[in-house]
């Protein structure tokens, strides 16, 4: 600093002696004029190319956009299809149902609560004859799914009046879970209190059953009831109307051809965050491991490399990834319908009005589509095999397509045997019947989109900030034809390799965010049921225990009770748990090996073994309950373990027990993530 100030100081004195031409000041003033001149030409060069977008025929955004009132007006439209869907099958339900408005003379849409400004229902009643209609599914634990999730807050917080809007509403659940079709049953009662007329009874989907029959039987009795509510009758016309239209690309730029991206073209080439459905993240896998020593399953531990994607995560969390369809289904299918499936080809929706411009993103390949968008391994449902049913040339397997389309008992049955108990995805329809040779285009505009799998997070970003696990077991079986079949997702992650040559295996993925939380309180106590895979996101919220105790909190009890079929075979994560018992990071450590002995063992059995300490645990210490699974079974049976608990210990009746339990969800003390 001596120096400088030295330096400074000496400067007023040389100036003076050599009297120079401007002073500092004016050297000043000059330099901010310069300044000013650049900044004020620099910004004008920036300005410029604003007028050029007024050239452009691309009017800006207007409250238009989001009216579906003005749109049905615009196109002489009465009935609106909303869908609530997280998995696709609401959406392709609420399609099906505007398509049938064609044969009864009306005129409908399907649309996204989403994309739509939902308090403008109360203008339905300006178009005449008009309906709306609720596809709405539930999702987790009786929420709305995301699409939905806007229109759901809508309705508890309006006061507004519904008078004169006619409805009905499908709703899309599974019995095994807790909150079967709550938010259909919701979106139904809160429009009557809102006012609206309820034109058709509420319809109840069960996808732990028939998911497809619950619909065509509501559906086949929903039609006629609006034909005599709108005193119109059905032009009989039961012939396929196509949707899209085939446009083939003989001589494009290929940069223009999309690959297997769900929206920005080339994104998968040139990242940008943030990552989400549309716009998922390539993460490169870094670990792909077996888990299990022996047996003939396959239990597989992933490990992908987020770093540089700006990806948050939280314990509880899911993954969700884009999975491919096996290449050898897809050259088959093109083999059995003679079509090259490099052709680039575009489906052009005929209703020019629509949002949805192309049933998946377009221009592309038929190989691309039937490898990255399209779900060609779930058996088809109904519609597919009705609207496929005239390019049959053998009488017969048009007539059994018909039927198995139809609400008639014996159409339900053949569909029942023939389709679903016999698992036959569209590969094996068209094998199986020689006669039936469809376009490839009108096959493709019918089938259902390949959706992204959800896994629950194996890992905690406190530990792992830069990386997510996964824990899953290989689908693999086979169907009563002789047929092996292969779970999509899980086929496709067990050949994620990890390569020494450098090439890395990626995966499209992005985060959904769950309710599944540790208590705020480390100091409360954790209850974690998760027998086989349902360990995955136990084993986040260990390594956060183990992280929080390292940080010097006070940590309440861990306890885990988790299950497998042989200790020596399929013990998932065998090393690092017993190690967390030995630090304390686990409390206490209780495994079920259902097949290690006689009588079956399981997690619930275990559960009663400890009552004592569980009761205390849950009753004095507010412990928090996590479990992790299958629905249909486990969950049930681990629920009726703490019932039988509440009873014989807090001395209640199995009604009290209920309400007991029943309470805790409320107040996020018992929480579950499991799948049927």
């Amino acid at each position: 600093m001596a120096d400088v100030e030295a330096e400074r100081s000496t400067q007023p004195e040389a100036m003076e002696e050599e009297n120079p031409l401007f002073s500092n000041l004016d050297l000043f003033l000059f330099t901010l004029i310069a300044g000013l001149i650049i900044y004020w030409f620099m910004s004008r060069k920036k300005a410029e190319p604003i007028p050029e977008f007024k050239k452009l025929d691309q009017p800006a955004p207007s409250t238009q956009e989001t009216s579906f009132i003005e749109k049905m007006k615009k196109t002489g439209r009465n009935i609106v299809v909303f869908y609530g869907s997280q998995t696709g099958t609401g959406e392709e339900f609420a399609n099906r149902l505007s398509k049938d408005a064609q044969r009864y003379g009306m005129k409908g849409m399907a649309a996204d609560p989403e994309e739509y400004d939902m308090s403008e229902l109360s203008r339905l009643a300006e178009i005449g004859n008009s309906l709306a209609i609720f596809c709405m599914a539930t999702y987790g634990e009786g929420d709305p799914t995301d699409n939905a999730q806007d229109f759901y807050d809508w309705l508890q917080e309006t006061d507004g009046k519904l008078d004169g809007v006619n409805y009905t509403v499908f709703a899309l659940g599974n019995k095994t879970y807790e909150h079967y079709n709550a938010m259909g049953a919701y979106v139904d009662k809160r429009l009557e209190e809102l006012g609206a007329k309820r034109v058709f009874d509420l319809g109840m989907g069960d996808d732990d059953g028939n998911l497809e029959e619950d619909f065509v039987t509501w559906r086949e009795q929903f039609w006629p009831a609006m034909c005599e509510h709108f005193g119109v009758e059905a032009s009989g016309e039961d012939s396929s109307v196509r949707q899209y239209e085939l446009k083939e690309h003989n001589d494009i730029n290929m940069n223009k051809v999309y690959t297997g991206e769900l929206g920005r073209l080339k994104s998968f080439e040139t990242q940008k965050p943030p990552f989400d459905a549309k716009n998922p993240f390539l993460a490169p896998v870094t670990v792909n491991r077996k888990l299990n020593k022996a047996g003939d399953r396959h239990l597989m531990h992933l490990e992908v490399d987020i770093t540089g994607s700006k990806i948050r995560y939280e314990s509880g969390d899911h993954v969700a990834v884009y999975p491919t369809n096996d290449t050898a289904i897809v050259n088959r299918l093109g083999q059995i319908l003679g079509v090259d499936l490099d052709s680039v080809i575009s489906l052009n929706n005929l209703d020019e009005e629509s949002n949805k411009k192309h049933p998946f993103p377009c221009p592309t390949t038929y190989r691309t589509a039937l490898t990255h968008y399209l779900d060609i391994i779930h058996p088809p449902r109904t519609n597919v095999l009705y609207e496929l049913a005239q390019y049959a040339t053998d009488p017969k397997d048009q007539e059994n397509m018909r039927k198995m389309a139809s609400s008639a008992p014996e159409g339900k049955a053949l569909y029942q045997s023939f389709v679903l108990e016999d698992n036959r995805n569209i590969l094996a329809i068209l094998e199986d019947l020689p006669s039936l040779r469809p376009p490839i285009d009108h096959l493709c505009e019918l089938m259902p989109r390949l959706q992204a799998r959800y896994y629950s997070i194996a890992s905690s970003s406190k530990v792992h900030p830069n990386s997510i696990h996964i824990c899953a077991v290989l689908v693999e079986y086979t169907t009563k034809t002789g047929r092996l079949t292969k779970g999509v997702a899980t086929t496709w992650l067990k050949n994620k390799l990890v390569a020494d040559n450098g090439h890395k295996s990626t995966v499209p993925m992005y985060i959904r965010k769950s309710q599944f939380r540790l208590p705020f309180k480390a100091s409360n106590p954790v209850i974690m049921v998760g027998p086989g895979t349902g360990i995955a996101p136990f084993m986040g919220f260990i390594q956060e225990r183990g992280w929080l105790k390292e940080q010097g909190k006070e940590v309440g009890e861990t306890v885990l009770y988790c299950g497998c079929r042989h200790k020596k075979e399929d013990y998932l994560y065998q090393e690092e748990l017993e190690e967390a018992e030995k630090t304390g990071v686990i409390t206490k450590l209780n495994v079920a090996f259902s097949r290690d002995q006689e009588q079956k063992v399981y997690v619930q059995h275990l559960l009663r073994t400890n009552k004592e300490d569980l009761w205390r645990q849950i009753h004095t210490d507010n412990a928090h309950i996590y479990i992790c699974g299958d629905a249909r079974n486990m969950a049930r049976d681990v629920q009726t373990a703490f019932y039988e608990i509440a009873e014989e210990l807090g001395g209640m009746t199995r009604s009290q027990a209920t309400d007991y339990i029943k309470k805790l969800m409320t107040k996020g003390r018992y929480s579950q993530d499991v799948w049927s």
